[in-house]
């Protein structure tokens, strides 16, 4: 392993030199401190992490909290877009990654007590049931947080701009000629409020009103739900002409019921997701969505949290909006 020591010998400096590029020190010159930061990589210069979390009091590894209640995990779409940028980030900034969970060598622990057991220096929050008590033990600590998709008080929330992107996704199916727009919904979350207020608000804009009946609760990513619920608003005396979906992996079960009744889509019914996956641009006709900005949050997450550890007595704590777009696709039919 290369030392501190022989980088200093081939770039003719000293130690201590060497010690204040490596950890970006203000008081030494930007031509010597790339000179030997090259010369370190070239060297094959890995600084040993013990000894750095000794010097900086932190260990540059940073938790993240993710309970997929759909057990899902990470293959879910969305948020494992989200954390591949946050891990892609924090890579970039010099921090590892640790999942925290309840249970280390078969002992029960709280999200808390993890988080302490494995030092990290903050946390990102995302996929959980925040009204749990260990989750707000957790929020209610000294430990740097920042919470994706859910805003609490008195910590850093990065939230996809849902009322926003509802909007959007409403507008243009009216715009298409829809009047009669069914929208089923997931479980109540913040984020499904928001949405929630984005499909009524903009009906409302444009003159549009629709039957109680049209808006539905399901759940998220599921598909069997989905596929039920569909088939009840087809069994409606007046059925919609366009359906929207929680997210793109439950409007599979949508394509699935439409299509097993000899349906067509869009030319029979209308359909559109949320989230913007990969899979609504694969199947046919390719899926109108609402493509939430995954890399973004997952970026913006990473530096607000790194920013909270590194510099806490400048990092403003609010509330960072990120937009998403709309892809148009092939699912939502013009009627004249």
């Amino acid at each position: 392993m290369v030392s501190i020591k022989e980088i200093a010998g081939k770039c003719n400096v000293s130690v201590a030199t060497v010690s204040k590029a490596l950890n970006n020190y203000p008081d030494i010159g930007k031509e010597t401190k790339d000179f030997i930061l090259r010369t370190a990589d070239e060297m094959g210069y890995h600084p040993n992490s013990s000894a750095r979390a000794m010097r900086t009091k932190r260990s540059h590894n940073l938790g993240v909290l993710f309970v997929d209640e759909a057990l899902s995990g990470l293959t879910h779409d969305y948020f494992n877009h989200v954390l591949e940028s946050f891990k892609k980030t924090a890579e970039e900034r010099g921090y590892d990654i640790t999942f925290t969970n309840r249970n280390i060598s078969g002992k029960k622990m709280t999200y808390y007590e993890h988080c302490r057991y494995r030092g990290v220096d903050g946390v990102v929050i995302a996929c959980v049931d925040f009204n749990t008590e260990e989750v707000q033990e957790l929020l209610r600590s000294e430990i740097p947080a920042v919470t994706i998709d859910h805003v609490y008080d008195g910590r850093i929330s990065v939230v996809s701009n849902n009322l926003q992107g509802m909007e959007e996704l409403v507008s243009y199916i009216c715009k298409r000629g829809h009047r009669k727009i069914a929208y089923i919904h997931g479980e109540d979350t913040s984020v499904t409020r928001n949405r929630i207020s984005g499909f009524y608000r903009t009906l409302q804009h444009l003159g549009v009103s629709v039957p109680d009946a049209y808006v539905v609760e399901s759940a998220y990513r599921n598909v069997d739900l989905a596929s039920e619920i569909t088939g009840r608003l087809l069994d409606l005396p007046d059925p919609p002409t366009c359906i929207i979906y929680p997210d793109d992996y439950s409007a599979m079960g949508g394509i699935n019921e439409i299509r097993e009744r000899g349906l067509r889509i869009p030319d029979d019914i209308s359909i559109a997701g949320y989230d913007g996956i990969s899979l609504a641009r694969i199947v046919e006709p390719k899926l109108t969505t609402l493509c939430q900005d995954t890399e973004m949050i997952g970026k913006m997450a990473a530096e607000k949290l790194i920013s909270l550890i590194e510099t806490p007595r400048t990092t403003v704590i609010d509330k960072f909006t990120v937009n998403g777009t709309l892809y148009c696709g092939k699912s939502v039919k013009k009627l004249k």
